[in-house]
This record gives C-alpha cells, sequence and structure tokens, in this order.
C-alpha cells in the first residue's frame, strides 16, 4: 500500500487514514489498524503523530475506531507516510466499507462467548472486501453470544450466537433465519451481502441500505442461501462497558471507557506507557467508545485500573459519562450548531440519576447524527445554539420543544415535564 497523490488527498472522500474529511477544526484522519488492535508502543507512536500534525485531540468512535482530529493539510502526507511505515494502515480500495464488522473488544478471548467471534469477523472481512457496490456505511456485527452483549449497536445484518458452534442471522427488518454452523456463517452472511449489493446496483436511486429491500427480495436473498426463519436469540441483559474482565488462560481484560470517546494526546501517551510496563500484550478499540487491554495479570489489571481513573478515564460502569452518545459539536464540525462536548459534561451531571436508571442521551449538534444512528431515550439536536427535544427517538423526529441548555437542564430535574415523561415507562432502566 502507497500513500495517495495530493490529487487523491484534495477529494474530500469518506473519512479513513488515506482520505481524510475536513473539518471545522481540520482534517479528521480515521486509522484503522490491521485488526483493529495495537501494541501500546505503537498506541503511543500514534498519539505522538496525533500531536505532531493535529490539534492534539484523539477519539474512538461507536464503531470502535480511532480518529485523529485537527490534521493540517499540509502535515497529513507525513503523518500518512510515518502509519505505513508502521504498518497500521489496513485499507480497502474503492469506495466501499473500510470496516465492515463490529465485534466485541474480547472476542477470541473472552470464555463466555459460544463461538470464536474473532475468526468469523475476520473471515467476513476478507470476503466483504470483494463484494463490489457495498455502500461505505455496511455494518455487520457478529456476537458471541457471551457476556458483552452488541444489541445496542445498528447493523444491517447481526450474526449472534445462540449456542456452542451455531449462529442466526438477523436482518434490519426484524426478521431471523437459521440456524446456521458457525464455520459456515462467513460464507451465509457474505452471500447476503452480495446479493444486497446486486439489487441496490439494479435499483441505485431506491436501495441505499439492506433496510430498503422489500419483502419479496428479502425471501429471495434468504431463500438462494437457504436458510429458513427462525426465533430470535435469547435476550441478555445489557453488557458492563467497562471494568474487569476475565479471559481464557488466567489472564484478565481492562476496558477502559474515554468521557465523551475523547483523549488528549498527551493523556494517552502516558496510558500507553502504564499499559506497557503492566505487560498489556495488546489494546483494542472498544465500540463503547474506550480501549481494551488484553493479557493482563490480575493484579496487574486491577493496578492499570486505578492509573487510568487518576488519568481520567471511566472504569466505573455506574458512570453517567458512559450512557451519553455525543459528536464533537461545533467548532469542531463544519455542521455543528451546538458545543456538544461541554454541554455532554453539564448533561450527565443534571441527569445522573436517569442515566444511572438506564436512560441513554444523545447529543447531536445538527440533525445528521454522526455519534448514534438509531434512537435514544433522550435525543437534544443542535439548532442555532439550543436543542430540539426528542423523547424516544431520533435526530430526525418530530421535538417536543426547542430550549437552551439552561432550560434542558431546568427540565430535567424531578417534577418537571422532561422528567417526567422520560419516567413514566420510557426507557429501559428502573424507575427514577
Amino acid at each position: 500500500m502507497t500513500a495517495p497523490t495530493q490529487e487523491a488527498l484534495r477529494r474530500g472522500w469518506c473519512p479513513s487514514t488515506l482520505r481524510p474529511m475536513e473539518t471545522g477544526d481540520g482534517w479528521l484522519v480515521r486509522l484503522h489498524p490491521p485488526g483493529g488492535q495495537m501494541q501500546p508502543a505503537q498506541l503511543r507512536r500514534v498519539a505522538d503523530l496525533a500531536e505532531e500534525t493535529g490539534n492534539g485531540l484523539v477519539e474512538i468512535s461507536s464503531r470502535g475506531n480511532l480518529q485523529i482530529r485537527g490534521v493540517r493539510q499540509e502535515a497529513h502526507p507525513a503523518l500518512v507516510e510515518a502509519l505505513l511505515a508502521e504498518r497500521l494502515v489496513d485499507e480497502a480500495g474503492g469506495p466501499g466499507p473500510q470496516r465492515l464488522v463490529l465485534t466485541s473488544p474480547l472476542a477470541g478471548q473472552d470464555p463466555s462467548d459460544l463461538i470464536d467471534a474473532a475468526i468469523l469477523a475476520a473471515s467476513l472481512e476478507r470476503q466483504g472486501r470483494a463484494i463490489s457496490g457495498l455502500p461505505p456505511k455496511t455494518s455487520v456485527i457478529v456476537d458471541g453470544g457471551g457476556e458483552l452483549a452488541l444489541d445496542g449497536f445498528a447493523g444491517d445484518l447481526r450474526v449472534v450466537a445462540i449456542d456452542q458452534g451455531s449462529v442466526v442471522i438477523g436482518l434490519p427488518q426484524g426478521g431471523w433465519f437459521g440456524p446456521v454452523a458457525s464455520g459456515d456463517a462467513g460464507a451465509v452472511t457474505a452471500g447476503l451481502l452480495q446479493g444486497f449489493a446486486a439489487y441496490r446496483r439494479a435499483e441505485a436511486d431506491r436501495i441505499h441500505r439492506l433496510r430498503d429491500l422489500d419483502h419479496d427480495q428479502i425471501s429471495a436473498l434468504t431463500e438462494a442461501r437457504s436458510i429458513a426463519p427462525a426465533g430470535a436469540p435469547a435476550a441478555r441483559s445489557a453488557p458492563r462497558r467497562v471494568g474487569l474482565f476475565a479471559l481464557r488462560a488466567s489472564r484478565f481484560a481492562l476496558i477502559a471507557g474515554l468521557p465523551f470517546g475523547r483523549s488528549d494526546t498527551r493523556t494517552l501517551s502516558r496510558l500507553c506507557e502504564a499499559a506497557g510496563a503492566h505487560g498489556v500484550s495488546e489494546i483494542r478499540f472498544s465500540p463503547w467508545r474506550g480501549l481494551a487491554f488484553l493479557g493482563l495479570e490480575h493484579d496487574a489489571a486491577a493496578s492499570l485500573a486505578a492509573r487510568c481513573e487518576a488519568l481520567g478515564l471511566i472504569t466505573r460502569d455506574a458512570d453517567p459519562r458512559l450512557a451519553v452518545q455525543a459528536c464533537s459539536g461545533k467548532p469542531a464540525c463544519l455542521r455543528g450548531e451546538t458545543q456538544t462536548m461541554g454541554d455532554a459534561a453539564v448533561l450527565a451531571e443534571a441527569a445522573a440519576s436517569l442515566l444511572a436508571a438506564g436512560l441513554s442521551l444523545h447529543l447531536s449538534a445538527c440533525v445528521k447524527s454522526c455519534a448514534q444512528s438509531g434512537p435514544a431515550d433522550l435525543t437534544l439536536v443542535g439548532h442555532d445554539g439550543r436543542y430540539d427535544v426528542v423523547i424516544g427517538g431520533t435526530t430526525r423526529d418530530k421535538p417536543m420543544a426547542r430550549l437552551d441548555l439552561s432550560q434542558i437542564v431546568q427540565r430535567l430535574q424531578p417534577g418537571q415535564d422532561i422528567h417526567t415523561r422520560l419516567t413514566a415507562g420510557r426507557f429501559s432502566g428502573p424507575q427514577v
């Protein structure tokens, strides 16, 4: 793989390492390392490069991608060259998805999983790159069926283990199919994606995502792969998103969340130094917008957790900030109409009891909804410095009001209207 030409760099393609996106604070460079993992020294190198070429901020997205913010245009070629030299760039050619599969950050090492989700995910990534015509945002959820359930993440297809060695496959319209042997699941899922891509090429104006297929097209897809309707997988408890987790071979992992998915590079560098000193074998990126440190002994994992807390990361699952999804907002985003990062911190404190009870809160600085594609219990959509307030919906649903931050904080208090509507059985947690 070689660095792109200067002409290619100016095209403003969907964000990746080789194709950055222009934002309000410079270029956004999204990094897809091979296998979605790094060594501590490699991540520290990325932090150094982000400090040298960007504005000193890095993010973990809700798809578990690492993003370098504020990269200067003239510095981007040097950044790409350095990342290529470190073998940290793994990108597909063409307009298709750069990372097709989302799976648990503990995939392949979680003793509670029913299949090896890491092997299946790697197989699907390879097969997906050979399918022409997939939209860039196409996604497949591969859920090993263990402790870290991925029910809260949206995908075009869901592959969920239901027992040792078999899975069911879910479509966005709500149907489930299977069971399918885990060894065959990669080929079956890739076949569904191939069929979808063919329909999309034939009806490009109507079909943009898999959810746009009609009933007959879905039936043809599943019948061609000889999969029959199946029941939905059994419901599981909401997963712990951070903390210590037991792995195979008497090892442990620590998952630590970045507050609202963001860290400064100096903190990240100190964190990588601590990870190396504690014997971390690899670092993976968590879709709960954090870092997973693998290969630890128990005492080392506990010690690293304390170090993470001292550096301002989140290691306790009750932390209200974990329930808040926020985009970068104004001024980092050219389309942003509110300063979501600062507002998220205020709202996390103001709604702490609701968030602890299970409320999901989404702040989007515009209608585009980059931080979360699906609905939330409370969605706030930026509009000229204020927010449209949506209860139980997405950024495109009808708001109940347009309020400034102070008004939202006030009306989130017990006895006020937003609090009352949210606690009237509208979210999955216990009543407050």
